[in-house]
Formats: C-alpha cells, sequence, structure tokens
C-alpha cells in the first residue's frame, strides 16, 4: 500500500499517556468495581489480573501491529492486512463505535452532572444529581433535557481536542490527565482505606480468595471485562497503532497499557470498596454502585462533598480520555477514507454522535441492550477480528518482524501462534458462554 505522510507521537511518555488514557475510561472506575462485587471478589480480582497479562499484552501488541503496519485506521486496516471483505468489516466497526460512542457519551455527561452536583450539594444539600439518569422505562422529560444538555458539553470538549490533532491536542491533553487521574484515585483510596471498617472491605477484596468462586461465569466474565477496560476490539488501538514510530517495540507500550489500566482499577477498588464495607452498604449492586451507593458513601463522611467532586471529576477524566479516542478513531475513518479535512471530519463526527446518542438517552430498556450490544458484544466481535487478522491474513514473515519492531529482531514464534491460536480461542470461548447464559438463556450461569 502506499500512505500519505501520517503523524506520529511526540514524545515516548505522551505514547504512554495517551494509550494508557484510552484504555482507563469508564471501565476503570465504573465498571471494575462493581463487576468485583457482582462476581465475589478477590477470585474475579487475580484472575483478571492474570487474563490482562496473557491475553491482554498481546492483542494489543496485535492491534498496534495492524494499525502500524497498514498505517490505517479500522476501515483501511483491515483491508491493508488481507482480510477478506475488509473494507466491509472496517466500515461495519465504523457503524459500530459510532453507536457504542453515543450511548458511551452520554454516560459521560452523567458523571459530569454528578460532579457538578457534588459542588452543588454544598450550597443546597439535598440536591439530586441522579436527575439525569434515564428512567427504567417511559419517558422523563427532566432527565432527557439535562442529557441532551450535559452530552452536548461532552462532544464540545472531545471536538476541541481532537481538532488540534493528535500531537497539539490528543497527546498534550492525555500528558495531563492520565497523571491527575492517578493522583486523585490515589488520594480517594489514602481517605477510603482510614474509615473505620475498612479493612473488612480489603479483606474481600483482594486478601480472602475463595477459589469455589472461580467458575467458568466469573472466569469468562474476567475476560470480557479485559477485552472492554484495555479498549481492544479493532478500533481504537489499530488507530493509535498507526500513529506509533517504526523504532517502538510494541512489548513496551502493550505492557505498559495493561501495568497502566490494570493498576488504575485495582486502585479505584480501594478507593470503593473499603468505603462501602465501612457504611455497611452493599457492594452487589452492581452498574448502580457509582451513582447510587456512592453518593450515599460521600454524604456520610465529614468533607463527603469534597471527596466526591475529587471522585466524580476523576471519573469523567478517565471517561474523557477514552471517548478522544473514539472520537479519533471515527475522524482517522474519515480522513483516511474520504476527501474530508480534518476539521470536517471532527464537525461530521460530533453530530452525528449527538443524534446517535439520543435513543439511549429515552429509558433503560433501550440504554442497556445497547450497552450490551454495542458496547460488550461487538467490542468482543472486534478484538476476535483484529488478532484473527494478524495472525491469519498478515504474512508470517511480515507479523514477525512487524510485532518484533523495535527489538532487533523478529517476534518469537510462540507470540505469533499464541495470537493465532490461543487468544481467539479464548474470545470465542467468552463470546459463546456470553450468549449462551447473557442473551439466550439456553445454559445457566455457575
Amino acid at each position: 500500500m502506499t500512505h500519505s505522510v501520517r503523524e506520529t507521537f511526540a514524545s515516548r511518555f505522551g505514547t504512554l499517556m495517551t494509550i494508557v488514557g484510552v484504555a482507563l475510561g469508564l471501565g476503570n472506575v465504573w465498571r471494575f468495581p462493581y463487576m468485583v462485587g457482582k462476581f465475589g471478589g478477590a477470585a474475579f480480582v487475580l484472575f483478571y489480573v492474570l487474563v490482562s497479562v496473557v491475553i491482554g499484552v498481546p492483542a494489543l501488541m496485535a492491534e498496534f501491529a495492524l494499525g502500524r503496519h497498514t498505517r490505517r485506521g479500522p476501515v483501511g486496516a483491515f483491508a491493508g492486512g488481507g482480510l477478506p471483505f475488509g473494507k466491509q468489516v472496517g466500515w461495519f466497526f465504523f457503524a459500530v463505535v459510532i453507536a457504542a460512542t453515543g450511548y458511551y457519551t452520554a454516560v459521560i455527561g452523567w458523571v459530569l452532572y454528578y460532579a457538578v452536583g457534588q459542588l452543588v450539594s454544598v450550597f443546597r444539600p439535598g440536591f439530586d444529581a441522579s436527575a439525569i439518569l434515564p428512567p427504567d422505562s417511559g419517558f422523563v422529560m427532566t432527565s432527557f433535557v439535562l442529557q441532551l444538555i450535559c452530552t452536548s458539553g461532552v462532544i464540545a470538549a472531545c471536538a476541541f481536542v481532537v481538532h488540534r490533532g493528535l500531537r497539539s491536542g490528543i497527546e498534550k491533553a492525555s500528558k495531563i490527565i492520565v497523571p491527575a487521574l492517578l493522583v486523585v484515585i490515589v488520594v480517594l483510596m489514602m481517605r477510603s482505606l482510614t474509615l473505620p471498617g475498612a479493612m473488612r472491605g480489603v479483606e474481600w477484596y483482594i486478601l480472602k480468595v475463595r477459589w469455589s468462586d472461580l467458575n467458568a461465569t466469573v472466569m469468562v466474565a474476567a475476560i470480557g471485562h479485559a477485552i472492554f477496560s484495555l479498549s481492544l476490539g479493532g478500533t481504537f488501538m489499530v488507530v493509535y497503532g498507526s500513529y506509533l514510530d517504526e523504532t517502538e517495540n510494541l512489548a513496551r507500550p502493550a505492557l505498559w497499557t495493561v501495568i497502566g489500566d490494570t493498576g488504575s482499577a485495582l486502585l479505584a477498588g480501594f478507593a470503593i470498596i473499603p468505603a462501602v464495607f465501612a457504611l455497611g452498604l452493599e457492594p452487589t449492586s452492581g452498574p448502580g454502585l457509582i451513582f447510587s451507593t456512592l453518593p450515599k458513601v460521600f454524604a456520610a463522611i465529614p468533607a463527603g462533598w469534597l471527596f466526591g467532586f475529587l471522585f466524580f471529576a476523576g471519573l469523567l477524566g478517565a471517561g474523557y480520555l477514552s471517548d478522544v479516542g473514539a472520537f479519533e478513531a471515527l475522524v482517522a475513518g474519515l480522513t483516511d477514507n474520504t476527501p474530508m479535512s480534518r476539521g470536517r471530519a471532527v464537525l461530521v463526527t460530533s453530530v452525528v454522535v449527538f443524534l446517535v446518542a439520543i435513543p439511549p438517552m429515552i429509558n433503560n430498556q433501550i440504554f442497556v441492550p445497547w450497552d450490551l450490544t454495542f458496547g460488550s458484544g461487538m467490542q468482543t466481535l472486534g478484538a476476535l477480528v483484529a488478532v484473527l487478522t494478524v495472525g491469519w491474513c498478515i504474512d508470517r514473515s511480515n507479523a514477525l518482524r512487524e510485532l518484533g519492531s523495535g527489538s532487533g529482531r523478529l517476534a518469537p514464534a510462540w507470540l505469533y501462534y499464541w495470537i493465532r491460536f490461543g487468544i481467539p480461542i479464548a474470545i470465542i470461548t467468552a463470546g459463546v458462554w456470553w450468549l449462551l447464559t447473557n442473551v439466550l438463556g439456553t445454559v445457566k450461569g455457575v
């Protein structure tokens, strides 16, 4: 293939902060703690860490390699990698990213309103930030309008940074937000661990491993969450891989992304779960752990509004960077494959994402299936297609050379065959189990 000149990262630190930033997202601070609560604590945590290393690192390397080898985002990368009907597959995942970015941006809008609500509660005790959440059914005008306003604000902020490009926009923002986010998580963790009774939560979270809890359902949940949390899916990481320098050893950003992503998730668990136990609340409350349970925690501790603001501001920063990654994947898809300028592509992306965000805002009867389809299901499918492209469609010598580029030698054969056979089998197994238990209901989780 011939390629136009493509912008690359300005520094290794900026590279790591950008890639870690897109991986962080809401998966670490919102999804991980409630997944730990839902699937029993320490056994889930330990298996999740193992999966992040054994599957996450090589899968990230594969997506980086696909992007760098083709110098394209997902629309051009699958075709450039030799996947049959690659162009059509790329456009399919482009549409999936649009649908996923719509509801994801709406959720970040919820977080924005909750962060503002923590500050407002100082002057107006009893302020109800949950007014922005969509109802379980029907239609509530207040919720809908609040979501429209906050989602518009998030889209505008994403558009501003993405329009400035990789180095001046995305990389610069990531170098500020990621370190600040980690500082906020550490502060919250220290406060949580000093609450009376917090050690009961620590024991449940990480110390008391009940191996009997490590059943098929828990293992599949850990695999699925690792794919979700690391932003695997043949989209974001393929785009950022296309910006990596030829001399960059792909193992380095992949390993550091897993360390940063998994480490921040573990810290977020320490910041949330001990506090929930300390106040006698329920860690198994599911997705509502963040939006329903935690505000009660903040309301019950001294200066809780401050810690609440720090928490939701940190969550906003994490979600924002991953949303920027989604916008960049869409903008790159348009600029790589159409005559659009970057500015026009950002405008088109912003308008389309806003329109697609509207249906999930109506109620949870729309939002939940939308999340399961475009967040969990299609993201897992995209990760599978990406590793299959690298393992089966790119010539073996080219794949070994790309995977080992920057190390001075070809990648080891075992890594290539793990990407070719091992990871697809693990992803397919997790996907089939998820379909049978969560979608079709033909098999009961054990």
